[in-house]
């Protein structure tokens, strides 16, 4: 599912709303997600999971073409942990089609 099918099927079962503000929401929550994983900040959402930011220490790699050792920069990645309820969910195999 990409971002703009979430936005039609909850416009969807929201008839009251319309799609656009509907975009707006979702675009203010995944925004203050990706501001509050910038700032180093944890986000969990409870039986949902839980956004995190982890740091990859500087190593030294490889090309594969040539076999030439690379410096990789450190950098940080974000890293995302299922909650309890939706790695229930999905092992019942519960709503999968």
């Amino acid at each position: 599912m990409i971002k703009s099918e979430l936005v039609q099927h909850i416009a969807e079962q929201n008839p009251h709303l319309y799609q656009r503000d509907v975009e707006h929401i979702v675009n203010a929550i995944l925004n203050e997600i990706s501001d509050a994983l910038a700032r180093g900040d944890r986000v969990e959402l409870r039986g949902f999971g839980a956004f995190s930011v982890k740091n990859r220490p500087a190593r030294i790699g490889r090309n594969p073409r040539t076999g030439e050792q690379v410096s990789v920069a450190e950098k940080f990645v974000p890293f995302f942990k299922t909650g309890k309820e939706m790695r229930e969910r999905l092992n019942d195999g519960e709503d999968l089609e």
